[in-house]
Formats: C-alpha cells, structure tokens, sequence
C-alpha cells in the first residue's frame, strides 16, 4: 500500500435501513425494465399506474401556475386555498366536515401514510394490518419500530376481514389498524354496513387509531364508497389518506393529503417541516384545478378500468389453476396461483412459491406481474388491469401458454 493511500473502516449502514425492504412492485418493474432494455418485448402488468395522461385543464394549470409566479416555498402543509378544496371535497363526496387546520397536503399519499405511523407508533405498538395489504405500510411500521401483525381475510368472503375478527385481533398493544378500500392489492370494497360494524369495535378500544387509505375511491364499481370516518364514534379517532394519482391520473405529480383531528394533523405537519417541508407549489396548483373541475374525467376512467376489468377475468376463466374474486374496485386482479406450486418448468426448475412463478413469467412469457408474498399473502400474485385492451389481451394469451408448459 502507497504511503499516501487513504484507509476506511467498513460501512455499517443503520439497522432500520437493513430491516427495511425495498419495495417488491418497483424490484420487478426494475427487472422488466433490464430485460426490455436487452430488447425483450415485456409487457408490464406490475406497477399500479394509470395509463391515461393527466386531463388537459389539469396541465394547463400547471403552466398558468408557472406563468403567474407560484415558485416559491408554500406552508408546509400546503396553500390555504387547496386545503380548503380538500375541505370541500371531503365534505361533497364524503360527508365529512373538516377544516384546513385538519388537512396536511404531502408529497403524495404515500407520504402522508408515513407521516401518520411515524407520528402515532412507538417501539413495540402492535399495527393490525388488513392483508392482503399494499406493500409499504409493513415497512412504514419497521420505520416507526412498531410491531406488524397480519389480519388475513379469507379469499371466499374477497380477502374481506370481518368485524368478529378485527374484535378478536385487538389486543391491549394495539394502537392502530391499518387498511385501504378499495383495496390494493385485491381489489375488495368495504361496504358501509361492514365499516359501521368496524366503528363499533373501534368505540370499544379508546386506544386505539385507524389509518384509512382511500387512494382508490373514484376506481369503484360498487355505486358507493364509504369512509370510516362518516361514524361520529370513532371520526376523532380516523386518520383518512387520499391523493391524486389514481383518480385523477396524476401519478408523477407527487401530491397526496391526509384528514385528521387537529392534534395529529398538527404532528403530521411538524414531522414532515424536518422532512420534505411542503412539496411543490405547482403540483399543488395543479391540484386545486382538478378538485375544481369536479370528477368527470374520472368517472370517465373508471368505466374504462371496468371494461378492462371484466376482459380480464374472461381471459383468466380458461387459465386453469388461477382462483380469482372479482374486484370490486381499483384496477388489479389478485387470483390464488397455489395450484402451480410443485410443478417443473422446461428447463428442470420447481416453481416452490409465488415469487417462483412470477420471475418464471417474466422470463418465459415475458410478461412482469409481483407475487402476493409482498403483500402478505404468499399463494397469490397481483396483476395490474392498467393497460390497454390490446395489452392485457396478449399478455393473459402469454400466461397462458406459458403455464401450460410446466409439468
């Protein structure tokens, strides 16, 4: 070694980063990525993004914004005049009357997720987490060092727990239940009989909070969404997240918001002051325009997700081994692949678990879908239905063909 040669002890990274996973849909969106890069024709069913642009009065507010000077640093938890907006809508589609003070607008609503778990959870609080669950909130309570415990619902009552078992999960620990409808990954919609009988228990443990994640509200086919937080037992108690990726398109914008008692919103806006402080002046901009404008294009969207909701579960009837509720909502099927475990691709290899299966599909029939393990629910796999007709036609012919090869 040169005698000017610099040494350096070994990185030691922190324990939270090393118990943290990385997000198993954006690790096979990447997989799909490198091997479209190679020049394979992969058609991608894994990411949960809308395939539609942004409606144009959305975009042309963005520019206005650009245009009449918006650049500054905003408050923290976002202009007064969209928290309002928020107010306003909370109140038209929800029925829930709420004031700016209890809004905190984020860098979408996974943010706004986070900032709840972090400012609730303690080391050791148990988080119930209805499962199948979307891939983050089991790592947003490692973040907090709480304690993740699985609720599981059954795939005959559409992966919906029921209120006797949230009642049987609760124990003195429990400090927050975790769940979104309509559901990601599922697809299940809780109606507002069986979210009335989750008030009830709720009432029943003054300790403890639920995190209602309602990011897929307008993708609905049920007629009805109902909150949580409509139940006046437990409103004080709801902590409702919401955003504009999904309804409105809007997925790279980054912009998400959370309804809460003043008292948590207040703790919200003060973790996320040392942590991304507001996020950006013209996406919330951009925001405002598109709850001005109402939902039309939405419901516009939702009537195409249907259609290619129900072109898929006709494809997926002629794939034997595939159990699949019909979703209720959102734009995902999540089918029961267990009936494939065992088996032996050509090339000698045993497909063992969903993870097997997908990363056989990947490379096989070149199409990316992300197995259930990363959702909590390990016999299944989640495949997008946000793409076009043509698209998730080809792929589920694939699948198909590519299934009927393992012995």
């Amino acid at each position: 070694m040169s005698a000017d040669a610099t040494t350096f002890a070994p990185l030691v990274l922190s324990d939270r980063i090393n118990a943290m996973q990385e997000s198993q849909t954006i690790a096979m969106a990447k997989k799909a990525r490198a091997l479209a890069a190679e020049g394979v024709d992969v058609i991608s069913l894994s990411f949960g993004e809308p395939d539609f642009q942004t409606p144009q009065y959305i975009k042309d507010a963005a520019k206005q914004a650009l245009d009449e000077g918006y650049i500054f640093y905003t408050p923290v938890p976002g202009y007064p005049e969209l928290r309002q907006a928020i107010c306003d809508k909370l109140q038209r589609d929800n029925q829930l009357s709420y004031k700016p003070e209890n809004i905190v607008v984020s860098t979408g609503a996974k943010q706004a997720l986070a900032n709840a778990v972090l400012a609730l959870i303690n080391p050791g609080d148990e988080v119930l987490v209805l499962a199948p669950y979307w891939v983050s909130y089991e790592e947003m309570v490692k973040l907090a060092e709480g304690t993740t415990v699985q609720l599981m619902g059954s795939l005959e009552n559409d992966f919906k727990v029921t209120a006797e078992e949230l009642e049987a999960a609760i124990t003195p620990r429990t400090k927050l239940i975790m769940y979104s409808s309509p559901c990601n990954p599922t697809g299940s919609v809780f109606s507002r009989e069986e979210l009335a009988a989750f008030a009830e228990v709720v009432a029943r443990h003054p300790q403890v909070y639920v995190l209602a994640d309602e990011i897929y509200e307008y993708i609905n086919f049920t007629g009805e969404h109902a909150s949580l937080a409509q139940f006046e037992a437990v409103k004080d108690r709801v902590i409702t997240v919401n955003g504009f990726s999904k309804g409105y398109a809007m997925t790279g914008w980054r912009i998400g918001y959370l309804a809460a008692r003043k008292e948590i919103a207040a703790a919200c806006e003060k973790l996320q002051s040392q942590i991304t402080s507001a996020t950006c002046s013209i996406t919330q901009r951009a925001a405002l325009a598109a709850l001005q404008g109402g939902r039309s294009s939405a419901d516009e969207m939702v009537e195409a997700y249907r259609r290619r909701r129900d072109l898929v579960l006709e494809l997926v009837k002629d794939i034997p081994g595939f159990r699949t509720p019909t979703p209720s909502g959102a734009f995902y099927i999540f089918p029961d692949v267990s009936g494939y475990f065992g088996k032996t691709t050509p090339t000698g290899e045993t497909i063992s678990s969903a993870a097997d299966l997908a990363l056989y599909m990947l490379n096989d029939a070149h199409v990316a879908a992300v197995d259930g393990g990363a959702f909590g629910a390990p016999n299944c796999m989640r495949f997008s239905t946000a793409a076009a007709d043509e698209k998730l036609r080809e792929a589920f012919i694939r699948i198909k063909n590519s299934l009927a090869k393992l012995q």
